[in-house]
């Protein structure tokens, strides 16, 4: 599958990935958005920073690119960044379907994104994409499933999710929620003709959330890549926002708080690429200094004693403003 080339690669950054869910369209939950982006939130302007984004990123290293239908423009620019990149032919690339975009490209927007799992969605937006990305898609996710969703369990879509895999597609799921384990364990289960379905799965874990850890060391002895989403949870996990713990181990190893929050993922056996969500070149070379940190057991012991239930930390996540 495409990730070989991820865990083969020489570059410590190379297990880091970038997401760009806060750069394909103007308005997302992150903090600080106003300090990390022009007042020109254009098309043409968010265009512009995430170009400047993946060029930064491929040039120290960073080999994965993630995408989705519901990120605003992301598969656009993403698609244009490739077209005038054709030296970066060794990147893999993941989006996701299953959310709709329908903010109009507006921060004040009412609903931002609809999510929808059914076949029909599937077909329109595999075709949105295909017409965007090509034969440069390595991996198409079922965006935020939860437990119950009617993804785990349509034969149909199931049927046609394996195709797509047998012409060299990877197939995966992201997860969402306090339930993020329920869902994993039960996208593990889901076989076509005898053979596991999904490759990767994408989750939410960071030093406050991480309560799908077993769930996703489960699915990484079951063979498949584990990417880790929202290691700085949004934000809560930077700069002054971080809590005074993350503060002071990053104190004591000269890097910033970003760098330690995603040090804590990476340390995790089972983590096959961990996201940075940087809306900026300075953030994301912050993040890029993850595989720098020593997290030694005491410091792990203390990033431990951050954990929130998991309903807490998604009712907090919940009531992040759209900005």
């Amino acid at each position: 599958m495409p990730f070989a080339r991820l865990a083969t690669a020489t570059t410590p950054t190379a297990h880091i990935g970038l997401g760009l869910a806060a750069v394909g369209r103007p308005g997302y939950i992150n903090l600080h958005r106003d300090r990390d982006l022009p007042a020109d939130r254009s098309v043409g302007a968010m265009r512009e920073r995430t170009h400047e984004l993946l060029d930064a990123a491929y040039a120290q290293g960073v080999r994965y690119f993630d995408a989705a239908r519901s990120y605003g423009r992301s598969e656009e620019f993403l698609a244009d960044w490739l077209t005038a990149r054709p030296e970066a032919d060794d990147v893999v690339i993941g989006s996701k379907w299953g959310y709709t975009y329908t903010a109009g490209w507006s921060i004040e927007a009412e609903a931002h994104e609809v999510k929808d799992h059914s076949l029909a969605t599937f077909l329109r937006q595999r075709a949105e994409t295909e017409a965007l990305l090509g034969d440069r898609l390595d991996l198409y996710q079922i965006h935020s499933v939860t437990a119950d969703s009617p993804a785990l369990a349509d034969k149909e879509l199931h049927a046609r999710l394996a195709a797509l895999a047998a012409e060299g597609v990877s197939i995966g799921l992201s997860t969402s929620g306090p339930a993020q384990a329920d869902a994993i364990r039960a996208a593990l289960a889901v076989t076509v003709d005898g053979e596991p379905l999904f490759r990767t799965v994408q989750a939410t874990y960071n030093v406050l959330e991480t309560s799908a850890g077993a769930a996703l060391a489960e699915a990484h002895a079951a063979g498949l890549t584990v990417i880790v989403k929202e290691a700085m949870a949004n934000g809560r996990l930077a700069g002054t926002e971080a809590p005074a713990v993350v503060r002071e181990i990053a104190d004591d190893v000269g890097l910033g708080s970003d760098a330690v929050a995603l040090a804590f993922v990476l340390h995790q056996p089972w983590a096959g690429v961990a996201l940075s969500g940087a809306a900026t070149v300075d953030q994301l070379a912050g993040n890029l200094h993850a595989p720098l940190v020593d997290l030694d057991e005491e410091r792990r012991a203390r990033l431990d004693a951050l954990v929130e239930e998991p309903e807490a930390y998604w009712r907090h996540r919940a009531g992040l403003h759209w900005s």
